[in-house]
């Protein structure tokens, strides 16, 4: 290979949303990327895989923000038809896009935001003042959050200014968990009702910040969305600008070190010990494995604060596919969610031993118009659970796991399956294929410590913590993805857009105000 071919302006390592977008957006700026993968397919938890006639979607169910043309589009559907031409669009879910289902009760979320509050208000009519209230608090620590993650890749002394300005809003906003913002609800279905959807962050109501539970519920406030024809659309049309740019996309391609000579970066080394040169390199691959990747000596006490931020919750993932319409059977493009009781903050202790408290369920071949057979569907069932049952199998590979961890999946194959039955009998029937992923899957597929959903956990602690922002102690080396700003597709996308800002100042331009 020539010197010219293995010269890359900037390398980005992980090719999950984050990385995709840092490097598309370098693309566009005339930037030649080299983009590495150290999984055999591209997209981190946007990738989708196949079991027989169904295919499956591994972390994508709904998406805020995005806008099906009508004008309902934050900062992130522009940037993203921007990077793809206007190739990736989206089907809207419709209203409702998400059902909450507790005892007794069965509440739609609609969209806009206004429709479900009036719907709240119909269903809980002496805490009508208490629901505007609320949501008004949301409005405000949104714009809290906002400014926080603004200093993130903001010049430090703009950072200063920032952090300065909105020092009171934020520390409110940090100050107090999703559960003491709706402490004056009296009615406690409400609470549960407001609180219930945590899964989209990972953190239970009694720990999350009120910030982050407001910042991710408002990206939902004009509707959800679903890429039309499957979330791998996400890494075939970033993928295409990279390439029409003159950059590459490598798979298999897992990197073992960062390298640094004096005290900058200055490439990587991948597993198979083959060295690539860059004075720029953008870590996609979570701030723990970034860490992970540096010389021991380089950066000691900015790894100690980012080993200090514990991993997000874990979860596990029924895949069903069913033979025949299951609208016609009762399911429908919005997303479930089922608890067993009103305690909504509770996570799956055992789970090869009880069932689960409650069952986030997705029908995605329902959400995707350009879905090409009517004859079979799919659902991912998805419960949130700890890591410790699994960690003593921790050090055994995908395609060798010792025995009774495949005694202990398929009890959990079992309880899931037997759960969901329960909650969609009329479903049951047109079951014709499941499979079960646990945490291990994670921590395989995307190198997820500890099988985490989300990265780092999102506490209080975490989005204030001045280790993670865009520029690290090492000269040449950024931060993208999730770890950087907050959970989920729309996060990790502009951590990635923030990280490539901070190299080429013009794509601050792209952001709409």
């Amino acid at each position: 290979m020539s010197e010219d071919a293995r010269h890359f302006d900037v390398i980005v390592v992980g090719s999950g949303i984050g990385g995709l977008a840092a490097a598309a957006s370098l693309a566009k700026c005339n930037r030649r990327v080299l983009l590495l993968e150290q999984h055999f397919q591209l997209g981190g938890l946007t990738q989708t895989f196949r079991r027989r006639e169904y295919t499956f979607a591994t972390g994508v169910h709904y998406i805020g923000g995005v806008g099906d043309g009508s004008g309902h589009e934050h900062q992130f559907g522009h940037i993203l038809r921007w990077l793809t031409d206007g190739r990736l669009c989206f089907s809207s879910l419709g209203s409702p896009y998400d059902i909450l289902r507790l005892p007794g009760l069965e509440v739609p979320v609609e969209a806009p935001r206004a429709a479900y509050v009036e719907r709240l208000k119909a269903l809980f009519p002496d805490e009508a003042k208490a629901i505007d209230r609320c949501f008004w608090a949301c409005d405000e620590a949104q714009k809290a959050t906002m400014a926080l993650f603004a200093a993130k890749a903001a010049p430090a002394p703009v950072a200063a200014v920032l952090r300065w300005v909105n020092a009171r809003r934020v520390r409110r906003a940090l100050s107090i968990t999703t559960a003491e913002a709706v402490r004056e609800i009296r009615d406690p279905r409400l609470v549960a009702v407001l609180t219930a959807r945590w899964g989209d962050y990972g953190v239970p109501p009694a720990q999350s910040p009120f910030a982050i539970h407001a910042l991710v519920t408002d990206s939902y406030a004009n509707g959800a969305y679903y890429p039309i024809g499957g979330p791998a659309r996400f890494a075939e049309e970033l993928g295409k600008t990279i390439r029409d740019a003159g950059g590459e996309l490598r798979t298999y391609a897992p990197v073992s070190e960062i390298r640094v000579a004096d005290g900058r970066v200055v490439g990587v080394r991948l597993v198979d010990g083959d060295s690539i040169d860059a004075s720029v390199v953008v870590s996609a691959m979570g701030a723990r494995n970034t860490v992970a990747a540096l010389p021991k000596e380089v950066a000691p006490e900015w790894r100690r604060e980012i080993e200090s931020i514990d991993p997000s919750v874990s979860y596990v993932t029924l895949y069903l596919g069913f033979r025949g319409d299951i609208r016609a059977h009762g399911a429908t493009s919005a997303n479930i969610w089922v608890y067993e009781d009103f305690d909504v903050g509770r996570v799956w202790e055992r789970p090869a031993d009880d069932d689960p408290p409650s069952l986030f369920v997705s029908f995605p071949s329902l959400k995707d118009p350009a879905h090409p057979d009517p004859e079979h569907h799919t659902a991912e069932v998805v419960v949130i659970c700890r890591w410790e049952p699994f960690a003593a199998w921790s050090d055994s590979k995908h395609g060798d796991r010792p025995e009774a961890y495949k005694a202990a999946k398929e009890r959990i194959g079992e309880r899931l399956l037997a759960q969901f039955e329960r909650h969609f009998p009329s479903l049951a029937p047109l079951i014709d294929f499941h499979e079960v992923s646990t945490p291990l899957s994670q921590t395989s597929f995307v190198h997820a410590d500890r099988g985490a959903m989300y990265g780092l956990v999102m506490s209080a602690e975490r989005m204030r913590h001045k280790a993670l922002k865009v520029r690290t102690p090492v000269p040449g080396l950024l931060l993208a993805g999730q770890d950087l700003i907050s959970p989920g597709i729309q996060g990790a996308f502009m951590g990635g857009i923030m990280a490539a800002a901070s190299i080429e100042p013009r794509l601050w331009m792209q952001m709409p105000r």
